[in-house]
């Protein structure tokens, strides 16, 4: 017994002493509205004294880490929401809430531009998936040439590779081809058309601020060509506080690249700067001769400047330059020591963009924005060159007025595309020419219910008009439960660029003959439930379950020209291509840990062919799972994704596959060191069926891509932020 008690008394002596020797401590905060009692995503939590602070997550929860023992002023702030201030006294207290009260007249939380409403995230009946703070951060380590990596792994969203040598490719959501689906940046279309799949590898995200994700058809918002969805990518736009990003990244695979980011502003005037550089020599991993990432070089140039007549206008100009060289295909060829196959891409972009912003009045604004894209490209092949550029022109106007509980929107624009071939002949130019306008509303009908509705009418030169109407509802419970049902019609006007003409290289792709085709039409409807519950006072449980349905008609088809053999021409299917599934996200929290599990059905049908088959290089079943440590020293994420079977054009079945990946992010006062293990299995499609087939003359097939064909890649690298380094913890990927 006596043993016992001094066994005890020792490890008290010791629990107190290492109690006694803690010199710093974990400050929680927990934020709400005082007038829903509901959480916060997105409050700032700061001492300043220390030069330390937290962002609460979808919970409305954050963690101030590493806290000496004192007295503090503890402030928290939220857009649209008076900002509190209390003492916090560390150790003896740890925990703090707070309710935060609206402020007249301002917004209640982040607004999700894409969506054109001023309305708060959970306020607005449009399903959104939001991608920014820390999960960007995340993205970018991992691959901070293109914006791959960060749609890929979203829920429901597929990189297809349309070409080995060139490694372009293209998004497809929810089955649907990338001419489906709009990209945007800051609200512009700037990217598809010629430069179809290079658009995805021409767009370096460290300038981004966060990725707005709409599945469905958008077209009443955007016009012609979000059937399937859209991406708006938003700019970091410049604050007070200077801020630089200095970024550079290495990799096993022989890839160097470098991005810089600089802001500033003062009463007046801002400014931001954003250049990116990219060297990539050619890698073969399978040791088959041909590259599976081409010798590739990439300079983009992006100021932009600021002006603030007002406190209520903003006026801003942006320039943008990409040059962007890529070289595939074999590997003596690509350094021009034989006459053997190579695929050579050289394009050129330069887009301005300009837009004036006013406030009206404290309920109504004014917008006007514009902007010029040119793209210029070069395929240049053994037996073939095919050269061309387009022009595209975007200007819009709108007006926004709102009330206590509704939400107008009224505007219209003006498309044109203009593409002209550097050929002999040129029946292969595109004009096009689109106005339209459109009118959007937002109305709380209850605290409860919320309904939206819109309609655009657009008239297309040569394709006539099209009435895109639109209606979404939300229900929000007094607790964690939403639920939206939502639907619209969408269509797009036939185009030479498909994911089918980019496979051929366009070699022998007929012109677009206007007299025969008629523009696709598409409905679609969307219904999500969104749940959350603390399972315990540390974990806490969210689920998010969509159901959706896409119908296309007069979908458009690239087959062999029955009249012209050898050639391929373009003509409208006889019935429809019907896109349908589910897709389910889980997050687990736990202190710092978060765990988040996903999953995607995707069953895209093509009725319009005997048996009803499923779309070709689409798998029916994906699946993930993605946990995460993060805290103000470390982040940890450690990742698994699943992909099912798909089916080839010819019918055959390919196998099933899955890849991993480890980020592991040193967080520093000065920055960022980062190593990203990406494909960590090394699944590669060479390991499951060849990628390319050479006969005897040494004339390359290459085969479907179904797979990663790069296999490992290991990427280093460092961010330094000589000013600007603020603390953030947490924002994520959430759908709403």
């Amino acid at each position: 017994m006596k043993k016992l008690i001094l066994c005890s008394v020792l490890l008290l002596c010791y629990a107190f002493a290492k109690a006694q020797s803690k010199t710093t401590y974990d400050i929680r905060i927990t934020v709400i509205s005082d007038e829903d009692n509901e959480p916060l995503l997105g409050a700032n939590a700061i001492i300043k004294s220390l030069k330390k602070g937290a962002m609460s997550d979808l919970n409305g929860k954050g963690i101030i880490k590493y806290v000496p023992a004192g007295t503090y002023d503890l402030t928290v702030s939220y857009v649209g929401y008076e900002s509190k201030t209390v003492t916090a006294i560390v150790p003896d207290q740890l925990n703090y809430h707070f309710e935060l009260h609206k402020a007249e007249g301002e917004l209640d939380e982040i607004v999700i531009q894409s969506t054109r409403s001023s309305r708060s995230f959970k306020r607005t009946p449009t399903r959104v998936e939001f991608i920014g703070g820390e999960e960007l951060i995340e993205k970018t380590a991992m691959n901070s040439t293109n914006i791959a990596m960060m749609l890929r792994e979203s829920t429901g969203i597929q990189m297809q590779q349309t070409s080995q040598n060139s490694a372009n490719q293209s998004i497809r959501i929810q089955g649907l081809d990338g001419r489906y689906t709009q990209l945007l940046k800051d609200g512009f279309p700037l990217y598809g058309g010629f430069a179809g799949g290079l658009s995805i590898m021409q767009v370096p995200p460290l300038d981004i601020a966060q990725f707005e994700i709409i599945k469905g058809s958008s077209s009443t918002l955007y016009g012609g060509g979000a059937i399937a969805g859209l991406v708006d990518m938003v700019s970091k736009t410049p604050n007070e506080e200077k801020e630089l990003d200095l970024m550079l990244v290495g990799t096993q695979a022989l890839g160097l690249t470098g991005n810089v980011f600089y802001s500033a502003r003062d009463e007046k005037w801002g400014t931001t700067l954003y250049a990116s550089a990219n060297s990539q020599k050619e890698y073969d991993p399978d040791g088959d001769k041909f590259s599976n990432l081409p010798r590739a070089r990439t300079i983009s140039l992006n100021p932009k400047v600021f002006y603030y007549p007002s406190d209520k206008t903003t006026i801003w100009l942006g320039l943008n330059g990409t040059y962007d060289q890529r070289k595939g295909g074999n590997l003596d060829a690509i350094n021009n020591n034989s006459n053997a196959y190579t695929e050579e891409n050289i394009s050129r972009r330069f887009s301005t963009q300009a837009v004036w912003d006013t406030e009206l009045s404290d309920n109504s604004s004014f917008q006007f924005k514009n902007s010029v894209a040119y793209f210029n490209r070069e395929l240049l092949l053994p037996n073939m060159d095919f050269k061309g550029s387009q022009v595209n022109t975007f200007t819009e106007v709108n007006y926004k007025t709102n009330t206590e509980k509704t939400d107008w929107i009224f505007g219209a624009n003006l498309y044109s595309s203009n593409f002209n071939e550097d050929a002999v002949t040129n029946e292969r130019d595109q004009k096009d020419l689109t106005a339209g306008s459109f009118v959007n509303n937002v109305t709380d009908l209850s605290d409860n219910w919320i309904l939206e509705t819109g309609l655009r009418t657009d008239f297309t030169t040569d394709w006539g008009f099209f009435a895109l109407p639109r209606a979404s509802v939300l229900y929000k419970s007094n607790g964690r439960f939403t639920s939206r049902l939502g639907g619209g019609l969408g269509y797009k006007i036939p185009d030479l660029f498909t994911e089918d003409a980019e496979r051929l290289n366009f070699q022998n792709v007929m012109s677009i003959d206007k007299n025969v085709l008629v523009a696709e039409t598409s409905y679609g409807l969307n219904l999500d439930f969104d749940y959350g519950f603390a399972i315990t006072d540390k974990i806490d449980f969210t689920i998010n379950q969509l159901f959706y349905i896409t119908a296309i008609d007069d979908g458009l088809l690239l087959n062999s020209s029955v009249t012209n053999a050898g050639m391929f021409e373009y003509s409208n299917a006889t019935g429809v291509t019907l896109s349908r599934g589910a897709e389910t996200n889980i997050k687990f929290s736990y202190k710092d840990f978060k765990w988040f599990l996903n999953y995607a059905h995707i069953d895209t049908q093509l009725n319009f062919l005997d048996g009803n088959p499923q779309k070709p290089l689409t798998a029916k079943h994906n699946a993930g799972s993605v946990i995460m440590y993060e805290n103000e020293k470390w982040r940890i994420g450690y990742e698994t994704y699943y992909t099912g079977k798909q089916l080839l054009f010819n019918g055959t079945e390919t196998t099933d596959f899955f890849t991993m990946g480890l980020l592991v992010m040193k967080n520093f006062d000065w920055g960022n060191v980062f190593f990203n293990f990406e494909n960590l299995t090394d699944r590669r499609q060479s390991r499951f069926s060849p990628t390319v087939a050479v006969d005897i003359s040494g004339i390359p097939t290459f085969n479907e891509i179904y797979a990663p064909t790069d296999g490992f890649i290991l990427s280093a690298g460092i961010i330094w932020k000589p000013f600007g380094n603020a603390s953030h913890h947490g924002h994520g990927h959430h759908d709403d």
